[in-house]
């Protein structure tokens, strides 16, 4: 007899799965791992109204995003696995009450490798000297003295606002380079993540302390009502001259308006940003109010940071192993809590 919560690997329940994420989709033979009879409905590129029609016998529905009137069509869903970390583009508020949401992650390392990636594109002016060469100007240290020296990386003090999954990765990666790492979080008593060695850890009311001894600054905390506009000027302003800021979380976390003036003003040295304040679907890349694209001092990513193929691999993986649990009465995991007021 199995016990409530158990797999019972006997009993195989066959599903309605609408999957609308047309990334995941790409993935569809990991996505039917667990083998089952499954009806899948790949409607990524279906029209809305066909869309909605196949939500509303759904059991499953596999997304990155799901707004109001999907989640109302969707009225008899017991599962919404989000493609990725983040569950704030569901429309908790339209979910019938015993809907599940789950999310799947794997994207720490692919964005700890580009946080490095873009500290020594900034710190060694990469970007600058890829245009001179294409300009037909030779620019080194031995043939123009404004040229500077550039450092390796154990010379660097890299600050993490924010120690999730993410933040850990950039430590440990960060640290195994020899990099003075710094951080702080919302709880900073908390046990360390496994394999992170940090040289300070701090609260969040201690987050100027952190710019002020930072040389690159990386923004990896999630966006809510605590952490909106977390970066604004006087934060930018507690920077060193010399410092850059890399954001890698969501763009609202930073001022908008206070980083394109640091920039422009030369109050720090630059900044690496592969997230935004807003969508390409505004008509405007990158998708900012103001011409990021202008500023030389800068690396600019379409949020791409975290699109290594092992990561979407395994994200599918998580997902088929979820199916398979609801499909024979087990227990799911990855589940995120229901927001307590969801507006």
């Amino acid at each position: 007899m199995v016990n409530p919560g158990e797999q019972n690997p006997d009993r195989l329940e066959s599903l309605k799965i609408v999957v609308t994420d047309p990334i995941i989709s790409r993935f569809e033979e990991k996505l039917r791992a667990d083998g089952g009879t499954h009806q899948w409905d790949m409607a990524a590129a279906w029209t809305p109204e066909r869309r909605l029609s196949s939500l509303a016998g759904a059991d499953v529905v596999v997304c990155s995003s799901l707004g109001p009137a999907e989640a109302e069509a969707a009225g008899r869903v017991r599962l919404v696995h989000v493609t990725g970390a983040g569950y704030d583009k569901i429309s908790f508020p339209h979910l019938v009450p015993s809907a599940r949401v789950a999310n799947t992650f794997h994207h720490a390392r692919p964005i700890a490798e580009h946080v490095l990636m873009v500290t020594m594109m900034l710190s060694r002016n990469v970007a600058a000297a890829d245009r001179d060469i294409r300009q037909g100007r030779w620019r080194t240290i031995a043939t123009a003295d404004d040229v500077p020296f550039h450092p390796i990386l154990a010379d660097l003090t890299l600050g993490l606002v924010g120690l999730g999954s993410i933040g850990a990765e950039v430590a440990r990666v960060a640290g195994m380079l020899g990099m003075k790492v710094l951080a702080v979080r919302r709880n900073p008593s908390a046990v360390l993540p496994q394999g992170v060695r940090l040289d300070w850890v701090g609260g969040n009311h201690e987050l100027h302390g952190l710019l002020a001894a930072s040389d690159v600054v990386v923004v990896t905390v999630p966006l809510d009502s605590d952490t909106e506009g977390m970066i604004g000027a006087a934060e930018l302003a507690s920077m060193k001259p010399s410092a850059f800021l890399i954001n890698v979380a969501r763009g609202p976390v930073v001022d908008q308006a206070a980083l394109y003036a640091a920039l422009k003003e030369r109050r720090i040295a630059g900044a690496g940003l592969d997230v935004w304040w807003g969508s390409p679907a505004d008509g405007v890349v990158p998708p900012a109010e103001l011409p990021f694209a202008s500023v030389q001092n800068t690396v600019l990513t379409p949020h791409h940071s975290g699109h290594a193929r092992i990561t979407f691999e395994r994200r599918a993986a998580d997902i088929a192993t979820n199916i398979g649990l609801l499909a024979r009465g087990g227990e799911l995991v990855n589940l995120v809590p229901r927001p307590a007021k969801a507006t």
